[in-house]
């Protein structure tokens, strides 16, 4: 097979650009294998042969962008701005530009070029399965746009889905649970998101930290019974993305539900009926994933034998796992997404929450939907959110008012969500009347040192407290008198009150450099012992396992066995539950005295230190930011060693470019 002269000196920059780091080999070696399949392709037929190094390059920037977590290609931004698309430098852009040779100068240029590669299908032309496919001015990988209709279509047919609730019964019960009105007459956002949510078979309830979207959905669960014919044959499952989002949601909900049981007075047994919803799962879990596969047990041919599944955390709920659970979801039952639409998208591609609900803040309801709410829910939808915008904005609430976050905390995330870049650096400085409390909600170390950041880990800040001397003092001293249940409980609770999160992997400011050198500080004040598994080491599982029923982004705690001194015990609460495994049985493991801010999502630390590093090679955004102050639930301290960075993250959102909000229109 003859390689043209262009294509070889377009892979001799890309696999330089992968020698440093700068793209995956995975990008490269996908890159050959298009060109490759094109050359054997119109080598047998009369086709006119592509131009292969332009098809090269798009195919190593699909790639790589896939691996960042875009679902496709845009075209009109390959053609007018590369180097935003990638976070290039216009240098490196460049000699990968010179070496393909004459590129399309815009985008439909560059649709004419891909509609000539024998790898491309494009709607209207027969389908051989190609692995690539061409939409809207996108480049996709085909399982992603495969993935991405299904999750379309299975939305705008749920959101079609008008239900007929006794509207008399449902605004009864909806006085009980949440009483008739507000006191400042504001509309009620989580009674407004029960009655949508009982008249559809889809619903996203979506908001900040503290607005109440597990009240609001434990207030749903207690209304569906009350309305049920048969309220004992309502099946209903409890999902989320991790093992500890999963725990967190079924302690909030009983803690949520319990609470409401006073209201209800025993017009319902609510307590008999939610027993019977067993513990929440991961979606792996739900969908019985089969080990070494993408495959799962439940899908389109083995429904999952449920009325209501309540999804929390659904940001992280990735592109193809959405698809795989709209696949396995009975067409009649409910399907409530809870999740804060601004908080980091899910780590593999796609930002399915995003796009379902990227408009949630206008509302747009339409007059049926107005008209429907104030009849079951005594509220009124003002003005300012009406305006109709298609079946799934009318199944779509965001909840408003923050209960947790009313002080300097919350006046920084709505700051940096904003991205008001001057309110941000006032409240960190404490120049605003609420950053100015006295209780020191926010702290900024700047410009930081490691020394600083190490004393953090040791003992806290003034006025703050935290760190990691509390919880190695009592894993030193050991249960004494106490039961041994009863100690581990109490060292999980006082390590999981404080941690530090990173925004990046790598080098002296992130996970790997930090861990380290935190090891290296508490050994020298003689609070561990470092070796491949010590006591007092706090670890994080990094891949489900299910054997050790153990699931990717667990956090536990390394203590003795107290029946075999010479073993160690990995422990996690769950809730009020706790449970342990041998250390040698965990072999997905990393230390997580420091993580990543997307390891942290569905976690609250009491005191949550955020650590920047030097420098964000343009690839931090503000959502990173946001997500990682809504961790702190009292005291939040930014660590950084410049502020550049966090300037140049304010000014810079998240994109993750994709064609379903377009599908779902």
């Amino acid at each position: 097979m003859r390689i043209e002269n262009a294509i070889a000196r377009l892979f001799e920059h890309v696999d330089g650009l992968a020698e440093s780091g700068q793209l995956r080999r995975l990008s490269a070696a996908f890159a050959r294998f298009i060109v490759g399949l094109d050359i054997e392709m119109t080598a047998a037929t009369t086709t006119a042969p592509p131009q292969n190094a332009a098809l090269a390059l798009a195919c190593v920037l699909l790639s790589e962008l896939e691996g960042r977590g875009h679902t496709c290609l845009v075209l009109d931004d390959l053609a007018l701005d590369p180097c935003g698309l990638m976070g290039w430098a216009e240098l490196e852009w460049r000699a990968l530009a010179d070496a393909a040779g004459t590129l399309p100068a815009c985008a439909p240029g560059w649709q004419a070029l891909l509609a000539q590669s024998s790898s491309v299908w494009q709607a209207g032309q027969p389908d051989c399965q190609q692995p690539l496919v061409q939409e809207g001015g996108r480049l996709y990988l085909r399982r992603y746009w495969r993935h991405e209709m299904q999750v379309a279509q299975a939305m705008v047919a749920r959101s079609k889905v008008v239900r007929a609730p006794d509207v008399a019964r449902v605004r009864q019960w909806l006085d009980i649970l949440f009483g008739q009105s507000c006191a400042d007459g504001a509309p009620d956002w989580q009674k407004i998101a029960c009655a949508i949510a009982l008249r559809g078979s889809v619903a996203i309830i979506t908001g900040g930290p503290g607005t109440g979207k597990t009240y609001t959905v434990a207030s749903l669960l207690a209304l569906l019974f009350a309305v049920a014919d048969d309220p004992s044959k309502v099946r209903i499952a409890l999902a989320a993305p991790t093992g500890k989002a999963a725990a967190r949601l079924k302690q909030s909900i009983d803690d949520a539900l319990g609470s409401l049981a006073q209201k209800i007075d025993g017009k319902l047994p609510l307590a008999e009926l939610t027993a019977r919803m067993g513990p929440a799962r991961t979606l792996h879990s739900l969908l019985g994933a089969r080990p070494g596969t993408r495959a799962f047990q439940h899908h389109a041919g083995n429904l999952l034998d449920v009325d209501v599944l309540i999804v929390d955390e659904a940001s992280m709920v990735h592109l193809e796992m959405m698809a795989a659970l709209l696949d396995a979801l009975p067409a009649k039952a409910m399907l409530i997404l809870l999740g804060d639409k601004d908080q980091l998208a899910s780590v593999e591609a796609g930002a399915v929450l995003g796009d379902l609900c990227h408009n949630a803040q206008a509302g747009r309801y339409c007059s049926s939907t107005i008209a429907y709410v104030q009849a079951a829910s005594g509220q009124t939808i003002a003005a300012a959110f009406d305006g109709a915008a298609g079946a799934l904005a009318q199944q779509t609430v965001m909840l408003r008012q923050s209960r947790r976050f009313s002080g300097a905390i919350g006046a920084l995330a709505l700051a940096v969500n904003a991205g008001r870049a001057t309110d941000v650096f006032d409240c960190l400085r404490g120049a605003g009347a609420e950053a100015g409390d006295a209780d020191g909600q926010v702290a900024w170390i700047e410009p930081a040192q490691p020394s600083a950041l190490l004393q953090l880990a040791w003992s806290g800040r003034a006025g703050a407290g935290g760190g990691y001397r509390d919880y190695l003092a009592l894993v030193k001293a050991g249960p004494g008198a106490q039961e041994h249940p009863v100690w581990v409980r109490q060292v999980l609770l006082v390590f999981q009150s404080f941690r530090i999160l990173c925004a990046v992997r790598d080098g002296e400011w992130g996970v790997a450099g930090i861990n380290g050198a935190i090891e290296q500080r508490l050994e020298r004040e003689g609070m561990l012992a470092r070796s491949a598994w010590y006591v007092g080491r706090p670890v994080m599982v990094t891949r489900n396992d299910y054997g050790a029923k153990v699931f990717n982004g667990d956090i536990g705690l390394t203590l003795r066995d107290p029946d075999r001194a010479t073993s160690l015990r990995v422990y996690f609460l769950e809730g009020d539950v706790i449970r342990s495994v041998l250390a040698t049985r965990l072999r997905h493991v990393e230390t997580a005295f420091a993580m990543t801010v997307h390891k942290s999502q569905g976690s609250e630390f009491l005191h949550t230190v955020l650590v920047l590093p030097k420098d964000g090679a343009g690839m931090l955004a503000r959502e990173l930011i946001y997500t990682g102050i809504t961790r702190a639930r009292s005291f939040f301290t930014l660590v950084s060693p410049t502020q550049t960075v966090l300037l140049d993250a304010l000014g810079r959102r998240t994109r993750r470019p994709s064609g379903l909000r377009s599908l779902l229109i």
